[in-house]
């Protein structure tokens, strides 16, 4: 047995409180054992022999390349354990595994009390939280300059017919917040249940990642009344709101930094930003949104955005003023925390005590392109804008950079990267306002991005459509991703409609199913087959995708055919999947 390869950490996604009754326990091994027993019981009534006799099996959830990861759930009467791991080798040998190593399975070491890991009690207070109504939700990212115009009265100077020329990183075309009012009907037919804004807050650019007045709707989207018709509204008809939080730095017309610049080191704000010497200055390059030499610190090297000193007390009051306003005056449900790797712990704990107070079960998802483990252990963000995971079914799907066997492994890792809790609050989206669209990526293939759009819903994790996926919209990297809505039916792919709303009421018929179900990948590696397989007490779903240019005849007990393609002797066709109940 490969002694080197067990892995087992305490307080962490390997021991954790999943619910205010229930502990998982994981352990990681590599492919050489057998079977993993849970010895476990009290703190103050460790009985090694006794626990022996009564270790429980734990389940494999998840095998990779390398490695195995085994689980078990329990509950403990007061709420506090200790416990070890009795291994079997598939060559028959048994290692006695705890907190101070591993050990022949022998009395001598499984008696020690000091042997065992140990959870001391189990604080609901540290649980890493996960709102039951998020893993229900499928989102919709709306990019507000882009989706509609509804109101032309609040069109800045310089608006463009809508669509009329391909957009860049300066031009307007009158979106707002009535136009997404205009289209809630809409949206609720398609079945989203919640939308995700791109900023909306007073801002110089169309994007407004450049925030002037965090307090204030930008004008050229409407005014507070607006919005908080825009929520009620919403609300009446089932839908969350996620807003997105810039809290990493502000726009370089914002006042604070306006006065950093005209006063220096006077100004009472010069400890707000990260600054290195004064005046403030940066040499400008050809393009306007990267700069050399500057004297303080930003998002990237973009000049416009000075970052902020959120280690600052004053800053932090000022932020979580911000944080808690929004949610006090007009009931939102979510942020989402923008180039949230780049903010301190410190402050993302203060946010969050701060948001849950006013709402217990409000979402906060955190923008973190890589693992995003340090953020997720409970107390800062409920999940992670899981790109990730995608960005594997991207390299799979698309790119065909990595074969059936190292997908199976890579969606697995990104899984136990994470406490369950946390796997079902994470967002899945397959392209957004800072990726080329899906439907680009994929090289114009609709069919692919069917099939890539299915997967994604079969995933634990709650999904968000991009703005004009539901049409075929394409486009590359910003700013061609962030196109005006086509709205023409002339121009609306109805085909693509039909096949998400379809994708979408899957999901929401099924959501006990894929959002608290297990998962399980099977592939078959000759054949180019990947299957993905969900259940959750006697219900199972099963997607097959078949990668390869044949068909493929499946030899599951097929109950219900719910999507896909399938012909009437029962194969897949070449490059298509199909998804069926069980």
């Amino acid at each position: 047995m490969n002694i080197a390869a067990l892995y087992h950490r305490t307080e962490s996604e390997y021991a954790y409180l999943y619910d205010e009754n229930t502990v998982h326990i994981r352990l990681r091994t590599a492919c050489d054992v057998k079977k993993v027993e849970l010895m476990y019981g009290d703190t103050y009534q460790v009985d090694g022999v006794k626990w022996l006799k009564n270790a429980k099996k734990m389940e494999k959830v998840a095998e990779t390349k390398e490695h195995y990861f085994w689980q078990f759930a329990l509950s403990m009467p007061y709420r506090r354990l200790k416990y070890a791991f009795k291994i079997t080798g598939n060559d028959g040998e048994e290692i006695f595994y705890g907190d101070r190593g591993a050990y022949p399975l022998e009395e001598k070491y499984y008696k020690v009390v000091n042997f065992y890991f140990a959870l001391p009690y189990f604080h609901v207070v540290d649980m890493a939280k996960a709102p039951k109504w998020v893993k229900n939700t499928v989102w919709y990212q709306i990019f507000p300059e882009r989706f509609n115009n509804g109101d032309t009265l609040n069109d800045p100077e310089g608006t463009l017919a809508w669509g009329s020329v391909d957009p860049t990183p300066h031009n307007f075309f009158g979106g707002d917040l009535q136009g997404v009012i205009d289209k809630l009907d809409y949206l609720q037919d398609l079945g989203i249940n919640g939308l995700y804004f791109c900023p909306i807050f007073k801002a110089y650019s169309n994007h407004k990642y450049d925030t002037i007045d965090y307090l204030d709707i930008d004008p050229a989207f409407g005014t507070k009344e607006i919005f908080k018709t825009l929520v009620n509204e919403a609300h009446k008809r089932g839908m969350k709101i996620m807003l997105d939080a810039v809290f990493n730095h502000s726009g370089d017309t914002a006042p604070e930094w306006r006065d950093v610049v005209e006063k220096g080191e006077k100004s009472i704000y010069k400890d707000w930003y990260h600054i290195h010497s004064f005046p403030v200055t940066y040499k400008e390059t050809s393009n306007f949104e990267y700069a050399e030499n500057l004297t303080y610190d930003t998002f990237a090297f973009t000049p416009h955005m000075p970052k902020w000193n959120t280690a600052n007390p004053k800053v932090i009051e000022h932020l979580l003023n911000i944080a808690t306003y929004w949610i006090k005056e007009f009931d939102i449900d979510a942020w989402r925390l923008d180039v949230a790797n780049e903010v301190d712990h410190h402050f993302w704990r203060k946010f969050y005590e701060a948001c849950q107070a006013q709402k217990e079960d409000f979402y906060i998802v955190g923008e973190v392109w890589h693992n995003a483990q340090p953020w997720l252990q409970g107390g800062e963000f409920s999940g992670t804008m899981n790109y990730a995971y995608c960005e594997n079914i991207s390299q799979y799907f698309i790119a065909e950079e990595i074969n059936e066997e190292q997908f199976s492994s890579a969606l697995y890792n990104q899984l136990m990267l994470y406490r369950d809790q946390v796997n079902r609050m994470n967002l899945n989206m397959m392209d957004s306002h800072d990726t080329a669209r899906i439907l680009y990526q994929a090289r114009e293939n609709k069919e692919l991005v069917k099939k890539i759009l299915a997967f994604m819903f079969l995933q634990p994790g709650t999904p968000c459509i991009y703005y004009g996926t539901e049409f075929a919209m394409t486009g590359g990297p910003d700013p061609m991703n962030r196109a005006c809505m086509v709205w023409n039916e002339e121009d609306q792919d109805l085909e693509m409609y039909d096949f998400v709303k379809q994708t979408i009421a899957l999901r929401r018929e099924n959501f006990a199913l894929l959002s608290d179900g297990e998962i399980k990948f099977n592939y078959d590696l000759n054949n180019k087959i990947f299957i993905v397989e969900r259940k959750f007490n006697n219900e199972k779903m099963i997607g097959i995708f078949n990668q390869s240019d044949q068909f493929f005849l499946s030899d599951i007990g097929i109950n219900q055919f719910l999507t896909g393609e399938i012909s009437n002797d029962g194969k897949i066709p070449a490059n298509s999947f199909a998804i069926f109940k069980l």
